[in-house]
């Protein structure tokens, strides 16, 4: 049996500038199941996404699944793609297992706390304050340095990475530190600066954009104080959920958040097309 992709509309050219296009799964002509791929908003079009992948039921566990993947590779190599990423719902264990099967790599996890009563205030000797103007301008630029290394170790080029972060930081921070719906904050210790935070809204949810504690003051419950203080206001704003987006190697990280209540929604992963 031979299973192959068939297109069912032509090459879609979208409003946000990426491309796309969707294709029957078949076994000798047989519709079987489905797949959207299409390239990446952020990334450009070097970056492949696959936006949706399914077998229907009669026909899994067949390896249809395997297959479909690999001809969604040589769609994409086609468009002159360099890498093809994935996102699978943390509940989706045989596409996990899958993906890792077929040489995708973990890049990041988002994960999810729905929020009720609020946490626990800080310590003694701890506050949070708003961020100064005078600390903005080199927090950000800490901020960006940041996303820019995250980028390029998904195998952006820097140049590339460093024009996404700051258009990125340009529309989610307009106003600077009066940008409507964004809480910057600086987390001090006995009258020390240990920590930042950057807390806005994303789909209606509260969104950890980033939480750093300073490297100095680590191993001392700062980063949890930090996560309490960004979950206190969720439930102010009258949110009942709160996200944020973690690199998958950041392993104390996602203990942390591991151990605050949070769960993995989707797995992030990736492949470079050789």
């Amino acid at each position: 049996m031979t299973t192959t992709l068939r297109p069912i509309e032509p090459l879609q050219h979208n409003a946000d500038g990426t491309r796309s296009r969707r294709y029957q799964v078949c076994v000798n002509s047989r519709p079987v199941g489905a797949v959207h791929l299409g390239t990446h908003p952020a990334l450009g079009d070097a970056v492949a996404r696959i936006l949706d992948l399914r077998i229907e039921e009669p026909d899994r566990r067949r390896g249809r699944g395997t297959v479909a993947a690999l001809a969604a590779e040589e769609v994409v190599r086609g468009w002159r793609c360099r890498r093809i990423e994935a996102a699978i719902p943390a509940d989706a264990g045989p596409a996990l297992s899958l993906a890792t099967a077929l040489g995708y790599v973990p890049g990041s996890r988002l994960m999810e706390k729905r929020v009720g009563d609020a946490p626990p205030g800080p310590p003694a000797g701890s506050r949070l304050r708003p961020m100064a103007e005078a600390e903005f301008a080199q927090w950000r630029e800490r901020v960006r340095d940041r996303h820019v290394r995250g980028r390029t170790a998904w195998g952006v080029p820097v140049a590339e990475a460093r024009a996404l972060a700051e258009s990125d930081h340009t529309a989610l921070l307009s106003d600077g530190l009066g940008t409507p719906g964004m809480t910057l904050a600086v987390l001090e210790h006995e009258g020390v600066p240990v920590g930042t935070l950057w807390l806005g809204e994303r789909d209606g949810r509260a969104f950890v954009y980033d939480v750093e504690t300073d490297a100095r003051h680590r191993g001392r419950g700062h980063g949890r104080t930090l996560m309490h203080a960004a979950e206190a206001r969720a439930v102010a704003a009258g949110r009942t959920a709160i996200r944020l987006d973690v690199l998958a190697d950041n392993a104390p990280a996602v203990r942390l958040y591991t151990s605050l209540g949070y769960r993995t929604l989707t797995h992030h992963l990736r492949k470079e097309l050789l």
